[in-house]
């Protein structure tokens, strides 16, 4: 909710209804206090959840409902107890900011897994009952410990994807180990969190294959992000021929896939991850115990991990491969999204456009 009308000090886009269609909106942001930060959004990236929250696919949005949580901008000022940050540097928020601080997890630094729930960027309740606006905004409040450092000499728009597709994909691959060199990655779908997985599994040395249904994402696939091998997963004579090859693969599509074709390419002991969410997970038993493989879960990632990350990809000049789009583009660029029409991430130009 807005307060008292006229005083509104933050310009951003929502939706209003589950037409999912933005437009313009002045709401408030809380007062800064002594652990948080106050941010100057500079770009945010698009997610597909923005599409899914501002829609209300999951029965559950608040509107007027602001999208966005890859956030990156330029500190504002910041509260008394902060430390890490100052006024002009550069920093980034990602898929949530707030959560316990006193579970497990959070203790451990796995805050997004906190276990009374992490509170969303957008769209969720924040301890204060607020409900929480995301990056199509000029500028966004957080708790100093959501937040991170974009190193000096990274771009930030290019900064931004990294707070969800990015970490999306890191979390699970550090998780496993997979930064080992020489294991094999298999990566099914090439889009805003696929071409990261093979980024990185380039990086970490790791041979990669890439599995598509499109052959139009063949050439991408082994010429521009230089993957080792593409496989059209329709294709059964490509897919045996994979067969006990993998030592992981990683599941960025939210399309059904044949789950036991895929476990049968694992190595004895692979792991299948899912970063997507597919309407069902099915397979036979047998796809598992025979070769003691596993199916794994993941989202986002803790706050120990996304530092991690942002600062590799600062140091082995990893960059998202972005089209950079005015929020007077968001409603097309949530089309062409849903339509998979994007190499491969959106990110919106707020300084430069949101007036």
């Amino acid at each position: 909710m807005t307060s008292d009308a006229g005083n509104e000090n933050c310009i951003g886009w929502a939706a209003r209804d589950p037409s999912g269609f933005l437009s313009p909106y002045k709401f408030n942001r809380r007062d800064v206090g002594a652990d948080d930060v106050s941010i100057t959004i500079t770009h945010c990236g698009v997610c597909y959840a923005d599409v899914a929250w501002t829609r209300n696919v999951q029965g559950h949005s608040k509107y007027p409902l602001v999208p966005g949580h890859e956030i990156v901008g330029i500190v504002q000022s910041a509260g008394s107890s902060v430390q890490r940050f100052k006024t002009g540097d550069h920093i980034g928020v990602g898929t949530y900011v707030n959560s316990c601080r006193e579970c497990d997890n959070c203790e451990d630094g796995l805050e997004v897994q906190c276990s009374k729930g992490a509170v969303l960027t957008f769209d969720g309740i924040d301890t204060d009952g607020t409900v929480t606006k995301g990056g199509y905004s000029s500028y966004i409040v957080v708790h100093k410990r959501y937040c991170y450092k974009i190193p000096e000499n990274y771009p930030l728009a290019s900064a931004a994807p990294l707070l969800c597709a990015g970490i999306t994909v890191w979390t699970p691959m550090m998780n496993h180990k997979m930064n080992q060199p020489g294991k094999s990655l298999g990566v099914i779908g090439l889009g805003g969190l696929g071409h990261m997985a093979v980024k990185f599994g380039k990086s970490f040395g790791l041979k990669v294959t890439v599995f598509s249904t499109s052959l139009s994402k063949k050439d991408e696939a082994l010429n521009l992000l230089k993957a080792d091998n593409f496989v059209i997963s329709s294709n059964n004579e490509e897919m045996k021929a994979m067969e006990k090859s993998l030592d992981f693969i990683i599941n960025t599509a939210s399309g059904d896939i044949p789950f036991d074709q895929y476990l049968s390419l694992l190595k004895s002991g692979g792991v299948l991850s899912l970063v997507g969410f597919p309407s069902e997970v099915k397979f036979h038993p047998a796809s598992l115990n025979l070769g003691m493989k596993s199916i794994s879960g993941s989202i986002t990632g803790g706050t120990k991990q996304t530092q991690e990350m942002l600062d590799y990809c600062a140091s082995h000049e990893i960059y998202p491969k972005i089209e950079i789009v005015s929020i007077q583009y968001a409603n097309e660029a949530l089309e062409r999204l849903i339509k998979k029409d994007v190499k491969y991430r959106f990110v919106i130009d707020i300084a430069n456009s949101l007036k």
